[in-house]
């Protein structure tokens, strides 16, 4: 009896620390959201409204203007940021919140603030360039800083509004880049060919690439 006893107690710690492993490999891999977050949608959720920092351009500007010649000779990197209008599909870059050049752009889904991962959505609110390189596919990758503390509570909420299944998980890898070789048609189109990420012409990734650093403020809004 013993023996039995102390067998069933030692398959049971195998159980559950294999529970355990499969758990942690699964919120690791995006497959579940942690117990944490879900616990955290028994509370009430208030999100804050999205901050605006620019003010909207009437229309496309300087476009036919390198961005190099619309800045100060000694630009300081640190006062630039961009706006981008996913209506509009228009991203302007501004220096020191003045408007400086607009490109096209286009998206995934154009409908509504991403939500969770798979929507096909852009993300909407203040975000920062958390890394910056040559993408293989797509010319240039500016990598964005999504999920965010205002992301995820944006999740949260909808989960606990019944927007989207508790189970679903955020999403990232969301950033600016370009599009496969020869197909700059396609924003030309305002195709939106991507998982939620904004798109330009190889040459406009090109161009903004050197102008911005880890850090640069994207605002995003519908």
């Amino acid at each position: 009896m013993q023996y039995l006893q102390s067998s069933k107690f030692r398959l049971a710690i195998i159980v559950a620390v294999g529970l355990g492993l499969i758990y942690k490999l699964a919120v690791h891999r995006g497959f579940i959201p942690p117990i944490v977050q879900l616990l955290s949608l028994t509370r009430p959720i208030v999100c804050p409204a999205d901050a605006t920092l620019h003010q909207v351009p009437n229309t496309f500007i300087n476009t036919d203007q390198a961005l190099d010649q619309l800045l100060p000779a000694n630009f300081d990197r640190r006062q630039i940021s961009i706006l981008i209008e996913k209506n509009q599909y228009r991203l302007t870059v501004y220096y020191n919140q003045k408007p400086v050049k607009s490109y096209p752009v286009v998206f995934g889904n154009l409908v509504g603030d991403k939500q969770r991962e798979g929507d096909l959505k852009t993300p909407e609110g203040i975000l920062r360039i958390k890394d910056k390189y040559p993408h293989p596919s797509w010319s240039k990758f500016l990598w964005l800083d999504y999920p965010n503390a205002q992301s995820e509570c944006k999740h949260n909420l909808a989960k606990q509004k019944g927007k989207i299944p508790w189970y679903s998980t955020i999403g990232g890898e969301i950033g600016i880049h370009g599009v496969p070789v020869g197909s700059d048609a396609m924003i030309d189109r305002r195709e939106n060919w991507t998982w939620g990420c904004p798109s330009l012409k190889n040459q406009d990734i090109n161009e903004l690439y050197d102008f911005v650093q880890i850090g640069t403020i994207v605002e995003i809004v519908a």
